[in-house]
């Protein structure tokens, strides 16, 4: 009994441990070197040298702030890591500075005008850096007195005995503060932080003093040295917060809490003048820093006209981040008009993008990238799949190749093998169709079809979005 007790245990844990992976988790960032030279492989990315290098010299901008309200255009055919580069990209960046990502198609489904959430989306890229000074009181606990009244009610009383390398102080606490110190569980030989404006306490670590009484420290503890100097200081404070975030704060409609409902609505265009002013003079007493970020529309095709007009005016505010765009579209037309341009973009913007282009992989990168697909989906291919699987990825699309690993996986664990042969992935490909095998399905069946189409011109089939 004891035994499967244990192996229950042991099989709950494992499970505990499963991520989700997503199409794109295997990737750390863009890959390049000190020169910005993009290495063959390297952080998850595979090929694509050329668009990678442009990316890297994006990156290079966006960290100094010199590229904002400048427009970006990733374009190549499916399948040829658009999205990759723009995920890198963001995990270059770094947690300081914003980067939003969204669809073309969002806009349309969301409960707000389309120029709103087009708004929405260039604020949240946009972050400001706010200093401010704050005075705080820093030093080792000498000792804590909280005396309790006997009978258990009214007001608990105290004394905290602070001290630096320099000096010692006796401070009398209050009862917010004395259920700070609890909450904290502050005792004599901590080194800590109290901010003067909110009370609130902070444990920096225990005094290398103390170092020596092993019984009283766990493995955790972290010594620090005691303070020099006073025990009052004052010290400059940054938060990073976007425009949009300062925009949900003060409207009055929704306030701070619509940040962690998500249900923001429309912000009046007032509301974001003044914000926008108030921002302005912060930059000018050197209060606040404007941080231009990355804002990437995925399917950028799918945005219609008066979206794209909106984009133009929008580029040339000096409010303005990147603006990274993506299509895997040739020449077609402009969604909301009659109108055909290259990529479904007006010329008029197309003329304000710099336009990077990405090409097919050639099959030694499609091993490669499959190769490391298969690490991140936790799947032991041999050599003689992983060659049939880059053959199928050439002929059909690489998408569809990443799509048999786990099935192939699946089927080859089913009949407990080690790894995936051969076998597994040709079982795979015939119980699931590509794109041009269910084409081909269709022309021979289609009369056994329902609402059956065939006589429309290809040409009219192009046209439709």
């Amino acid at each position: 009994m004891a035994v499967a007790a244990a192996a229950k245990v042991q099989e709950v844990r494992e499970i505990t441990r499963i991520e989700r992976i997503g199409a794109h988790s295997h990737i750390r960032g863009l890959g390049l070197n000190d020169s910005l030279e993009a290495r063959n492989v390297s952080q998850g990315m595979v090929g694509q040298m050329s668009a990678r290098r442009a990316a890297g010299i994006v990156l290079q901008m966006v960290k100094e702030g010199r590229i904002a309200g400048r427009a970006v255009l990733l374009a190549g055919q499916p399948g040829t890591g658009k999205t990759a580069i723009a995920n890198a990209l963001a995990s270059s960046l770094g947690a300081d500075t914003p980067f939003t990502s969204m669809a073309g198609s969002e806009i349309f489904s969301l409960e707000m005008s389309k120029t709103e959430a087009l708004t929405q989306a260039i604020r949240k890229s946009i972050g400001v850096r706010i200093k401010e000074e704050s005075e705080i009181i820093e030093g080792e606990v000498v000792e804590v007195q909280i005396e309790r009244p006997a009978t258990g009610e009214g007001n608990k009383v105290g004394k905290l005995i602070l001290k630096t390398t320099d000096m010692e102080t006796v401070y009398d606490l209050g009862g917010k503060m004395i259920d700070s110190i609890l909450k904290e569980k502050v005792q004599s030989g901590d080194v800590i932080t109290i901010d003067k404006a909110t009370g609130k306490i902070t444990r920096l670590g225990r005094s290398f003093t103390r170092a020596r009484d092993y019984d009283a420290t766990g493995q955790q503890t972290r010594f620090v040295q005691c303070p020099e100097g006073e025990l009052q200081k004052r010290k400059e404070v940054v938060h990073t917060v976007t425009l949009h975030e300062i925009d949900v704060i003060n409207s009055r409609t929704h306030g701070f809490l619509a940040l962690f409902s998500g249900d923001t609505g429309e912000i009046k265009p007032e509301v974001r003048e003044q914000i926008n002013g108030k921002v302005a003079e912060w930059r000018e007493e050197g209060k606040a820093e404007i941080i231009p970020g990355v804002l990437f529309i995925d399917e950028v095709h799918m945005l219609d006209i008066e979206c794209f007009s909106y984009l133009n005016r929008a580029l040339e505010n000096e409010m303005a981040p990147i603006v990274m765009m993506a299509t895997n579209r040739g020449v077609t037309r402009i969604r909301g008009t009659n109108y055909k341009s290259p990529h479904g973009i007006p010329l008029d913007l197309l003329d304000r993008l710099i336009i990077v282009p990405t090409t097919p992989y050639e099959e030694k990168e499609l091993k490669e990238i499959l190769s490391i697909r298969c690490e991140e989906e936790d799947c032991q291919l041999s050599d003689d799949a992983l060659t049939v699987l880059t053959k199928i990825a050439l002929e059909t699309s690489l998408r569809y190749g990443i799509q048999l690993i786990t099935t192939s996986s699946l089927i080859s664990r089913k009949r407990k093998a080690p790894e995936v042969e051969v076998e597994d992935i040709k079982r795979a490909y015939e119980l699931f169709f590509d794109e041009g095998r269910s084409v081909q399905f269709l022309k021979e069946y289609q009369q056994e079809f329902m609402f059956n189409e065939s006589s429309v011109s290809d040409d009219a089939d192009m046209d439709i979005n």
